[in-house]
C-alpha cells in the first residue's frame, strides 16, 4: 500500500519539486487547493507544511501570520495526520551575534521590528509543530534555496536564469554579501528523509556554509564569463547553521559552487 502525504503549498517553489518526488517513489499525494476544508476531515498521512510567504511578507503582515501560524494551528488542532514536517528557515538565526549556530540554541527576536513578522509568525508555527503535536513534528529550517526553472525565486535562482543567454552579466547586487545556498533537489531529499523514522525536532536544511557572490562570480570566471556587480555594501554575515543533524540523517548538500560549474559547464540549460 502507497503512503500517503499531504502537500500544503504545492504548487509553490518548493512544494512543486516535492510533489514530483513523492509521485516519483510511489507515495499518494494530496495536494490540497488553499482553503480546501478536507485537511481538517481526512487521514492526511505526512503533512509537508510548504505554505507560506516570503518576498512580500512585510506588504502582507497579516496574511503571513495566517500563512505560517494560524492554518498550521488549525491543522493541529484537527489532529488528522501521522507526521507533520513544517518549513522554516534560517533567517530565523539572523538577531543572534553569533559566527555559528545550531538547532538547540535559543532565537532572539526584536518584537518592536515590523520587518520581524516573518521570523516571529515562523517561530510560532515552529513552536506549535515541536509542542503541540504529541511528538509527531518535525521543522525543517531551509537555507537559501535556488534552482534555475522558470519562476524559480530569490537572487541566486535569478542570476542562474539570466546565465542562459550566455555572455557578461551586471547584477544590482555587492560582491560581498555572503549567503548559505542549497539547491531545491538537496531540499527535498532532506524533507523526505526527515519523514522517515522518529520525529526529528528541528534540522537545518542548509550547505553549512557561507559562500559570497565574489565567489560564486569567480566560478562565472573559470567558465569565460564576466560577472559584474553595481553595489559594494558590506553587509555582516549572518550566523552560519550547523549542518550536524542533516548530515547525521545521511543529507550531504552539494556546494552551491560546484553545481554552479556543473551548470555552466551544461551549457545553462533549463
Amino acid at each position: 500500500m502507497p503512503r500517503r502525504a499531504t502537500i500544503l503549498g504545492a504548487t509553490g517553489f518548493v512544494g512543486k519539486r516535492l510533489h514530483a518526488r513523492l509521485a516519483s517513489d510511489g507515495w499518494e499525494v494530496f495536494a490540497p487547493a488553499k482553503g480546501d476544508p478536507e485537511v481538517f476531515s481526512r487521514d492526511l498521512g505526512t503533512v509537508f507544511y510548504c505554505a507560506g510567504l516570503t518576498a512580500d511578507y512585510d506588504a502582507r503582515p497579516f496574511d503571513t501570520v495566517a500563512a505560517h501560524a494560524t492554518l498550521v494551528s488549525e491543522l493541529i488542532r484537527a489532529g488528522r495526520f501521522e507526521r507533520l514536517i513544517y518549513l522554516s528557515s534560517t533567517r530565523l538565526y539572523d538577531g543572534m551575534a553569533k559566527a555559528t549556530v545550531d538547532e538547540t540554541q535559543p532565537l532572539v527576536f526584536d518584537p518592536a521590528d515590523p520587518r520581524r513578522v516573518y521570523d516571529l509568525s515562523k517561530a510560532l508555527g515552529e513552536n506549535l509543530t515541536l509542542a503541540r503535536t504529541g511528538g509527531r513534528g518535525g521543522v525543517a529550517r531551509l537555507a537559501n534555496v535556488y534552482d534555475w526553472e522558470d519562476g524559480a525565486p530569490g537572487f541566486l535562482s535569478a542570476w542562474l536564469i539570466a546565465a542562459r543567454d550566455g555572455g557578461d552579466l551586471t547584477l544590482d547586487s555587492s560582491p560581498h554579501v555572503a549567503r548559505d545556498y542549497i539547491h531545491l533537489d538537496d531540499v527535498v531529499a532532506a524533507l523526505v528523509v526527515m519523514a522517515d523514522g522518529e520525529a526529528p525536532g528541528i534540522v537545518n536544511v542548509a550547505s553549512g556554509e557561507l559562500v559570497t557572490n565574489a565567489q560564486i562570480a569567480q566560478v562565472f570566471a573559470k567558465a569565460g564569463r564576466r560577472v559584474t556587480f553595481t553595489g559594494a555594501a558590506r553587509p555582516p554575515a549572518p550566523p552560519n547553521a550547523s549542518v550536524a543533524r542533516l548530515a547525521a540523517l545521511g543529507v550531504r548538500p552539494a556546494s552551491v559552487k560546484d553545481v554552479v560549474a556543473r551548470y555552466l559547464g551544461e551549457g545553462t540549460r533549463a
